[in-house]
């Protein structure tokens, strides 16, 4: 049989533990009662719960309320109409020609107004955009597509006022334009950020016009920077996917401290959630110059540079494929006054480490001409370094550049297909060479090319990148025609150009 008597003196052992359990209880009581620990276990509570709660953007989503309400009026609405004239046609032609026996039955001059009616020979046409208020003055920035070839510009404020305005200044090349309205009331002006602050991930807030939906406020992430979508020789943009489209053109995109960030520019065809802002950095380099002139001046290197692609960075003797690949240097410029040679590759410029092609164009643009810029090169695998003396970049010099010695003879300028421009075209990258600028009445244009379409093969020899297709339209310049096979879309169509 088992002994279930608990000792004595286990028992005093016991409750002397338990005694001295509660009086510790007790005094920690009251010397944190004492200490008055209460708000920083409030603290640490209100941590977790903010943490487990973080579903809103910022500390409250009444930020985006407080936002909107402070920055719709900011923002405006802009028309504008342009007049259209149309291209004189002849719909039917005579079977038995200059001997007709029908007089002018079959192509008459008002054969088409007895039959069908007068038809204006020219129209208006009208557009939408948006824009915001940068200045007491009533200066508003917008994008230069939204007014580019208006007759008339109607700003519309969100207090439902409307002026006529005028274009002050504008650049085709960042698609940045400046336009000015005569107020007599104060106008409410939207405070500019720091683009290059801005992060990945962060909430964005974007006002517009959208199919003529007046101030209408959408939210967002910063879904990358830096992007390349061939729409200029500067591309470096914002994207997002707060939602824009046709006639958010011109407005703000907002950080969640109430800053403008970017400006609101272009959408991918049938995309969603896939929007593109300007920088504001890029903005506040031209706004000044075109206040002051209507234009912008840029600087310039003198030389055509390539991406290094992991097979070039390999031959060149790099460790990586980083930096700007000098294809050519142009004789008397910048570049080779400094001692730059072919092949040389640019990692760095001004201080700012250069390790994608696409930047260094931008960088070059943004320098003050006359200024002396330290830069340095690997050649032949060394480092080098060089001072180098920025030039003005005349219109001649930039339309050499953007369409290249042989394809500016055509009037258009063409890129190779970088990964975001083989998404929004919809063609694998490597695929050819895409249309980014075009002469009006040049060659190209009136055969028909338009911004955007893939060149895939020049007389009927196919070309996936640049190099191949200098190679091809400089022997194809011989010939009296040149025979392009281009995508444009789902299709594809020949186009035959004349020299």
């Amino acid at each position: 049989m088992f002994n279930n008597k608990i000792p004595k003196d286990r028992v005093i052992t016991y409750a002397t533990l338990v005694g001295v359990a509660v009086c510790s209880l007790i005094i920690g009581l009251v010397v944190a009662s004492k200490l008055n620990f209460t708000p920083l276990l409030n603290a640490v509570t209100s941590k977790i719960e903010e943490k487990k709660n973080n579903q809103a953007p910022t500390e409250d989503l009444r930020t985006f309320v407080e936002l909107a309400k402070e920055m719709k009026p900011t923002a405006v609405n802009i028309s504008t109409s342009k007049t259209i004239k149309r291209r004189e046609m002849r719909p039917f032609r005579s079977p038995f020609g200059e001997n007709d026996p029908f007089g002018d039955f079959f192509g008459g001059d008002d054969f088409f107004d007895r039959f069908f009616g007068q038809m204006p020979k020219e129209y208006k046409q009208r557009s939408l955009g948006s824009g915001f208020i940068i200045d007491e003055d009533g200066y508003i920035l917008t994008n230069n597509h939204v007014v580019e070839g208006a007759d008339e510009i109607k700003v519309r404020l969100s207090d439902k006022h409307e002026f006529d305005a005028k274009i002050v200044g504008k650049d085709q090349k960042t698609d940045i334009a400046l336009i000015k309205i005569k107020s007599a009331h104060g106008l409410r002006i939207a405070r500019l950020g720091d683009s290059e602050k801005l992060e990945v991930g962060e909430w964005v807030m974007a006002i517009g016009n959208p199919f003529g939906l007046e101030q209408t406020v959408t939210v967002g992430i910063v879904s990358a920077k830096g992007r390349v979508i061939g729409s200029g020789p500067y591309d470096d943009f914002i994207q997002t996917d707060a939602s824009i489209n046709p006639g958010n053109s011109g407005g703000p995109l907002i950080n969640v401290k109430g800053e403008v960030v970017g400006i609101n520019a272009a959408i991918i065809a049938g995309g969603q959630g896939i929007g593109f802002a300007i920088p504001i950095n890029m903005a506040k380099n031209v706004i000044a110059q075109l206040k002051d002139k209507g234009k912008v001046t840029r600087g310039w290197l003198g030389v055509a540079v390539q991406m290094v692609t992991p097979e070039l960075a390999k031959s060149f003797g790099l460790k990586e494929g980083k930096g700007a690949l000098i294809a050519e240097v142009t004789k008397g410029g910048p570049a080779e006054e400094a001692g730059l040679e072919q092949g040389d590759v640019i990692v760095e410029f001004d201080g700012k480490e250069i390790s994608e092609m696409n930047t260094l164009p931008r960088i070059v643009a943004e320098t003050p001409v006359g200024k002396k810029v330290k830069m340095a090169v690997i050649r032949n695998g060394t480092r080098k370094e060089f001072s180098v003396k920025i030039a003005e970049l005349s219109e001649e010099k930039e339309q050499e550049i953007a369409a290249g010695k042989e394809t500016d003879k055509l009037g258009m300028a063409v890129s190779d297909i970088t990964p975001e421009m083989a998404e929004r075209l919809n063609v694998p990258a490597g695929s050819g060479v895409v249309v980014t600028d075009l002469e009006d009445g040049s060659s190209a244009d009136e055969a028909g090319i338009k911004r955007g379409d893939v060149i895939k093969e020049v007389n009927k020899q196919p070309v996936k990148n640049m190099k191949a297709y200098n190679l091809a339209i400089k022997k194809a310049l011989k010939e009296e025609n040149i025979l392009l096979l281009i995508k444009r879309g789902r299709s594809s169509i020949y186009i035959v150009l004349k020299p």
